[in-house]
């Protein structure tokens, strides 16, 4: 069976002296985003749109803000345990797009690494993951 998943994330960027991740990499910036894991936007709304494709809950179900274990997680953490979801219901990954909506920092230089961390993330070729 063929399913789709389709999602978004944000996060508000303050000054406050947290690193700037997007894809697993880590974007110079003097604004940090304000959330209970390490914020990475892109990441997240990969996990929401596997788990939204399979019908298994959003990712504050399975990664609840109020749980200490989740706090400043490294969110790449967060798709291998989704991966394990999608795995354990018998699919796999064939592609994946995303979409980043961002004034500054210009992130050009960093979409490569962040479809290689994807890719890797996914178990899929970096030809079927789209950033951008």
């Amino acid at each position: 069976m063929f399913r789709i998943g389709q999602a978004r994330d944000i996060h508000r960027l303050e000054n406050n002296g947290r690193n700037f991740v997007l894809g697993g990499v880590i974007i110079p910036s003097s604004k940090g985003p304000v959330s209970h894991s390490d914020g990475d936007c892109l990441y997240h709304a990969v996990c929401e749109s596997l788990l939204g494709g399979l019908a298994l809950g959003d990712l504050g179900h399975h990664f609840p803000d109020d749980d200490l274990k989740y706090k400043d997680i490294d969110s790449s953490l967060l798709i291998k345990k989704t991966m394990e979801l999608v795995k354990e219901k018998g699919y796999r990954i064939s592609n994946i797009d995303t979409s980043i909506t961002l004034e500054t920092p210009k992130l050009k230089p960093y979409i490569l690494k962040m479809r290689e961390n994807i890719a890797k993330l996914l178990e899929i070729d970096i030809s079927r993951v789209s950033v951008k």
